[in-house]
C-alpha cells in the first residue's frame, strides 16, 4: 500500500485526480493540501511514499516547496503541470515522474505500474536539493507569508513549531525543519532548539553557572549550548579556528 499525498491549488484538479487514484486499491490518499505550507505540514506530519504535486501554485511553487523539505526524507514526487517547459526542472527536482493536465488515465496508469515494479521499492534515495534559500515561508492569521533570510534576528522551535522571529519583534510559524533552515540558509545553530542571524550577534554573556546566551538586536537574548560555543566564538573571531 502506497500513501499518497495530493498537493494542487486547484480542487477540481484534486478531484480528477482522487478519482483517478481510487481505480488502483494499492493507493491510499492520507491527506490533501491546496498551497506549498500545508504540503510542508501534511509531508512532516504524515511521511507520505508519495505526493502529486501541481507546479504552478501561487506564492511558493511545486519545485520551490519540493527544495524545503528535508533531503533524507522526500517521498517519491510525481509532478503534475498544464505546462511541459518544467520537465527538465522536475526531474532536476528529482521526480519521479512528471504529468501533464488534464492528466490522462492511460499515462497515469504507466505511473503507477512503475511504482509497483521492483524498481520503485529498490530506486536510491533522491539527490539533496542544496539551493539557497532566501525566504523562509511561513504561515498566520490565514496568510502566507515569505520572511527574508536577512530581516530574521532567530528562529526557534518547541512542542508547538518553528517560530521565526524577525527585527520588527513580529513572530511566524514555519512548516520547514530546523535542520533543513540550517542546511539551506546563512543562519547559524547556537543551541538544539535555536538558530541565530550572526550579524544580529551584539555580546556573549555567561551566567553564574557558566550558561552562555547570544545578546541579540534589541537585546533579545537566546541560549548558546556548550556544543555550538566554540564555533560561534570562531565564527566571531574571538579565538582562531
Amino acid at each position: 500500500m502506497f500513501n499518497v499525498i495530493l498537493i494542487d491549488d486547484e480542487p477540481l484538479a484534486r478531484d480528477n485526480l482522487r478519482v483517478l487514484l481510487a481505480h488502483y486499491p494499492n493507493i491510499s490518499i492520507i491527506g490533501e493540501a491546496a498551497n506549498a505550507i500545508e504540503g510542508i505540514r501534511l509531508i512532516n506530519q504524515l511521511k507520505p511514499d508519495i505526493i502529486f504535486v501541481d507546479i504552478q501554485m501561487p506564492r511558493i511553487s511545486g519545485l520551490e516547496m519540493i527544495s524545503m523539505l528535508d533531503p533524507d526524507q522526500l517521498p517519491y514526487i510525481i509532478f503534475s503541470t498544464a505546462y511541459d517547459e518544467y520537465a527538465i526542472q522536475a526531474f532536476e527536482a528529482s521526480a519521479f515522474d512528471y504529468l501533464l493536465k488534464p492528466i490522462e488515465t492511460e499515462r497515469l496508469n504507466k505511473t503507477i505500474l512503475r511504482l509497483q515494479s521492483d524498481n520503485f521499492h529498490k530506486a536510491q534515495p533522491l539527490h539533496a536539493i542544496t539551493n539557497p534559500l532566501n525566504m523562509i515561508p511561513c504561515s498566520g492569521h490565514s496568510k502566507i507569508y515569505l520572511v527574508n533570510i536577512i530581516d530574521i534576528i532567530y528562529i526557534g522551535s518547541d512542542q508547538t513549531g518553528v517560530h521565526v522571529i524577525k527585527k520588527d519583534g513580529s513572530q511566524y510559524t514555519s512548516e520547514l525543519t530546523l535542520r533543513t533552515i540550517e542546511e539551506r540558509t546563512s543562519l547559524i545553530r547556537c543551541h538544539r532548539q535555536y538558530l541565530i542571524q550572526l550579524d544580529a550577534l551584539q555580546e556573549i554573556q555567561f551566567n553564574e553557572n557558566g550558561q552562555a546566551y547570544a545578546i541579540l538586536y534589541k537585546n533579545v537574548v537566546v541560549p548558546i549550548s556548550r556544543r555550538y560555543l566554540k564555533m560561534i566564538k570562531e565564527r566571531i573571531g574571538l579565538i582562531n579556528s
